[in-house]
């Protein structure tokens, strides 16, 4: 399983735009510089983003962007939601996916359980944590 660049990049900004303090909003030039990302490629990140409804810009285009909720408020499940339609460890695990092996399978229990307990870490990190350094390696 690998997570996309849109989903890490997503979660960068976030970080970015999380860390100020100054209330001016953050610059998409400056996301891309602080975080060493092609401004061409975070125009993408931040129409996610922002369709999502987890960014604005402050006093319209041209402006710097801002949360639209308290960092504390934002998972990281949330993020990668902006950009996938959800996490899914192996193929039999999404939604409307008809498996040849539906009722014989004995796997199928443990790829659920991972998959749910992938779920439940992207839902317990928030933004908050990340910025304040929190998420520890002992989860």
């Amino acid at each position: 399983m690998k997570f996309s660049t849109k989903t890490r990049y997503g979660i960068r900004a976030m970080l970015e735009i999380a860390k100020d303090e100054s209330q001016n909003g953050v610059f998409q030039k400056d996301i891309a510089l602080n975080q060493d990302l092609s401004v061409k490629y975070l125009d993408q990140i931040i129409c996610g983003l922002k369709t999502a409804g987890l960014i604005i810009n402050l006093r319209g285009k041209k402006s710097g962007y801002i949360l639209t909720r308290p960092p504390a408020e934002i998972t990281m499940l949330d993020i990668h939601n902006a950009f996938e339609p959800g996490i899914c460890v192996i193929d039999c695990m999404a939604t409307g996916f008809v498996c040849d092996r539906k009722g014989i399978c004995q796997v199928k229990g443990f790829w659920e359980n991972l998959n749910t307990m992938i779920v439940d870490y992207f839902k317990s990190v928030t933004l908050q944590d990340l910025r304040d350094n929190k998420v520890l390696l002992d989860h």
